[in-house]
């Protein structure tokens, strides 16, 4: 999630600006190396699935349906160590510009059926975890997540992705990190002022919330 007034047009903006733009004609490439890795690379789908679905349980994000120029941005921030994981640092760095490019191109083609999370918590999701995505706490200058990340989590262009649907164990390491400061790799660092307002139960509330919303809701970021 992040924070901002008129989501939509700062999300153009930072498409247009920031982000990395996609070359087209890679799926072909992509598939390849999602299925049987690279020369510098093992295989995506070992961790991420054959058609993004991810592995909630392990925290292994889905990368199914996300903004190809949201996934290039990460790949690169791995490869450039501006955004930091011991798993996903070499990787990244093993992978071409031109085959990064590929891969997000293949897994934002993707559709994946949802995959069972049971660390969504049912109950937070439906309270704290919904007022804190569709309302915010404005008192604490806290805005709403859906205000950048869309009515139903389907995500923002490139520079906001789509959570519904994605694994709580990830979120919640995310916003972490973004609370601690080790992640900053966000647009505008955003995230970084909006995971402070949130303490742990805080996180593990949205987390489930969007875990738990459909991954078909809204349009397609």
């Amino acid at each position: 999630m992040a924070g901002c007034h008129g989501g939509v047009v700062l999300a153009a903006i930072l498409s247009a600006s920031v982000l990395a733009p996609i070359a087209p004609g890679h799926t072909a490439d992509g598939s390849s190396i999602v299925t049987n890795g690279s020369s510098g690379a093992p295989a995506c789908a070992s961790c991420h699935g054959q058609k993004g679905e991810g592995l909630p349980a392990d925290g292994y994000p889905r990368l199914s349906g996300l903004n190809a120029g949201y996934l290039v941005h990460q790949l690169n921030s791995f490869a450039d160590s501006s955004r930091s994981s011991e798993v996903m640092s070499p990787v990244a760095k093993g992978l071409s510009p031109e085959e990064r490019q590929a891969v997000a191109a293949y897994y934002a083609s993707q559709s994946a059926p949802p995959a069972i999370d049971q660390a969504a918590n049912s109950e937070l999701a439906a309270t704290r975890g919904r007022d804190l995505a569709t309302i915010g706490v404005w008192a604490n200058g806290l805005p709403a997540c859906n205000q950048c990340h869309g009515p139903q989590g389907e995500g923002v262009g490139a520079g906001f992705p789509r959570l519904a649907g994605q694994s709580a164990k990830y979120i919640e390491n995310q916003l972490t990190a973004f609370r601690s400061a080790t992640r900053q790799n966000d647009a505008l660092h955003l995230m970084t002022g909006i995971a402070s307002k949130l303490d742990e139960a805080d996180i593990k509330a949205v987390a489930s919330y969007y875990a738990k919303l459909s991954i078909t809701a809204g349009k397609k970021d």
